[in-house]
């Protein structure tokens, strides 16, 4: 698992959020989503952006820049 999927997936708890609830306010489909948590694809900038508002956090931290 990257650290992007690991944080992804840490942030998405932390806001008590399912990945069907954060596939839907992104506009995407669960399992797409779910291919982020397992690592086996990641969004284009465009949805790293939305998942940043949502989960409230920069996009820094969700791509591990930021400890």
């Amino acid at each position: 698992m990257s650290v992007f999927s690991e944080k992804l997936k840490e942030l998405r708890k932390r806001n008590n959020l399912t990945q069907k609830e954060l596939a839907e306010q992104i506009g995407i489909k669960q399992n797409s989503y779910s291919d982020w948590e397992t690592g086996k694809n990641e969004p284009n900038l465009e949805n790293i952006v939305k998942l940043s508002k949502i989960l409230d956090t920069s996009t820094d931290e969700l791509l591990g820049m930021v400890k």
